[in-house]
């Protein structure tokens, strides 16, 4: 008989069976633990790439941004009837580019016959930093405040002065200047007693204005100054209402060449014909003034041709026909900006101190500089007509005086 092993039945002997027990059972499962085999490695699979849309250009509108260039806009007539004018002065700013052979100013034409304000909103929108012209003073008066708000500033060719100021320069030819020369020239040479014919309109009132202050600032004496319509007779009538103060030294015709040669006879005819007869700069606008027997022995005051006569041969061999007398102030309005371009960082606004230089800029027409009106303050030469030519009886000065 087998022999019956007993427990007793004590907590602690249970106790320590349980843990045997315990450690038994983990060494059993421990041996029977099953192995699963491993399958082969998962493929790595690169990442889909979509297709992506090409990039579209961006079109900018208007003109391309210049980053190695200025942007200077030409506001001219280039249609209608002073298309010509305008035309010519478009011509003598390129002429001048490549005179000075500068790569660093891009200008501009905008057609201001179809309207001023728009081709100066053209322009600002394009880029301008600077605008040379408009011509006509009414232009600048539109164009000026719409320029002023975007800091740009305008270098007009007009030479009505009432359109000079706030951020507008004024390059033209201004009458109150060149009558003030050649009545300091008359008195440099005796003359003391004058006379004046003025046409009526604006012109007329400038030039009897400042020629009555430059007749009193040289001390002498205005017999007369009569008013015509330019009508026929109506010089004529002005001449007979002269003859009650006659006589004169000198008369002053404010007025074109053809009229003042018109005058000149009836000066004659009623007892005037000592008189010497002088002109303003308009008559250097006129080619023809020197063919003019009448007016032989005539002074004026203008700028200097001298410069302006190679200009015109140029002008001539590469646009084919003669330029406009004006259009030298478009070319003297591309050296005057290629000048303060050196103080004119690419892409920053244009320097506007700058245009008050005392010192002044040379140019075809001489030496010229900006007042603190904005009107261009110009050096002057008399000239006199002489044997079917015009003959420079008092130079002008090189420059200013500070």
């Amino acid at each position: 008989m087998a022999e019956r092993v007993s427990i007793g039945q004590s907590p602690s002997a249970w106790r320590r069976f349980a843990a045997a027990a315990v450690a038994a059972g983990a060494l059993v499962l421990g041996g029977c633990q099953t192995v699963v085999p491993r399958g082969p490695a998962p493929v790595r699979r690169p990442p889909v790439v979509r297709p992506t849309q090409p990039q579209q250009p961006v079109v900018e509108q208007g003109i391309p941004k210049d980053t190695q260039r200025h942007r200077v806009a030409l506001l001219v007539p280039l249609s209608g009837p002073n298309a010509g004018v305008g035309q010519s002065l478009a011509n003598a700013t390129q002429l001048a580019l490549l005179d000075s052979s500068n790569d660093r100013v891009r200008i501009t034409s905008y057609d201001t016959a179809s309207g001023a304000a728009l081709a100066a909103q053209k322009a600002l929108a394009d880029g301008a930093q600077l605008i040379l012209g408009p011509l006509l003073a009414e232009d600048v008066r539109v164009v000026t405040p719409i320029a002023r708000r975007a800091g740009v500033p305008v270098v007009s060719f007009s030479n009505d002065s009432s359109a000079a100021g706030n951020g507008a320069y004024l390059m033209g030819y201004v009458p109150a200047q060149s009558v003030a020369r050649v009545v300091n020239y008359a008195t440099d040479k005796g003359v003391t007693s004058f006379g004046a014919l003025v046409p009526n309109g604006t012109y007329g009132e400038r030039a009897s204005t400042a020629f009555l202050r430059a007749v009193e600032a040289a001390g002498g004496r205005v017999g007369s100054l009569q008013t015509y319509d330019r009508a026929a007779g109506s010089m004529t009538a002005a001449i007979i209402r002269m003859t009650k103060s006659a006589p004169y030294q000198a008369i002053l015709i404010a007025d074109g060449g053809s009229m003042a040669a018109a005058g000149v006879p009836v000066l004659h005819k009623n007892g005037m014909g000592g008189a010497r007869v002088l002109g303003t700069e308009l008559w250097n606008s006129e080619s023809a003034i020197a063919s003019k027997p009448a007016l032989e022995g005539a002074w004026f005051a203008s700028v200097s041709d001298g410069l302006y006569r190679q200009y015109a041969t140029k002008y001539r061999a590469r646009f084919g026909t003669a330029p406009f007398r004006l259009s030298s102030l478009g070319y003297d309005a591309v050296l005057l900006t290629i000048r303060i371009m050196r103080d004119w960082p690419i892409g920053a606004p244009f320097p506007e101190d700058r245009l008050h230089d005392r010192g002044g800029f040379a140019g075809i027409d001489g030496a010229f500089r900006f007042g603190r009106d904005n009107v261009a303050e110009r050096a002057l030469e008399v000239q006199e007509i002489r044997g079917g030519t015009t003959v420079t009886v008092s130079p002008a000065p090189g420059g200013f005086e500070e």
